[in-house]
């Protein structure tokens, strides 16, 4: 049992002292391209995570898009040509604000079509509340002399 237990603790530590040397890599390059990776980073969207930019995400295909990054600004690319280099890579999906084409238009015009259909149900959900609140006519002479009638024959008037 002390083994095992041993083995776990040994494993543990292996693993975060691994997650901790990953980290490290990121550090090694120049403060200036570290600065221009992570503006780069904050605009490319982690694969995984789909909701996190790769600077902001844990994932290790995020650390693999952050090192591939960095490697690209080193050879000498503009972050423009990062982005370009992604996107050929990933698609439009992996930048955090894709540009309006045919391919995203589903994307950029949901959000308006939702509200678009939630107003309209709404609508049509409060049209029978409103007509059931109008008044009615008034009875008429004929049908007050009805109705007095009624209730004197059941005894009730």
């Amino acid at each position: 049992m002390n083994r095992l237990l041993f083995l776990f603790c040994f494993l543990a530590f292996q693993a975060v002292s691994f997650a901790n040397a990953q980290e490290k890599t990121d550090s090694e390059f120049s403060p200036a391209i570290e600065a221009e990776a992570r503006t780069v980073g904050k605009s490319l969207r982690c694969v995984v995570c789909q909701n996190q930019s790769i600077e902001d995400s844990g994932a290790p295909l995020a650390a693999d898009m952050r090192q591939l990054v960095r490697e690209r600004l080193v050879a000498g690319d503009t972050p423009d040509e990062v982005r370009a280099f992604m996107t050929d890579r990933y698609g439009n999906f992996v930048l955090m604000k894709p540009p309006f084409q045919p391919d995203t238009f589903l994307l950029w015009s949901a959000p308006f079509a939702f509200v678009l259909i939630a107003g309209l149900c709404w609508l049509v959900y409060l049209r029978p509340a409103a007509r059931a609140m109008e008044t009615p006519a008034p009875l008429s002479d004929e049908e007050i002399a009805r109705l007095n009638a009624h209730l004197q024959e059941r005894g009730e008037a």
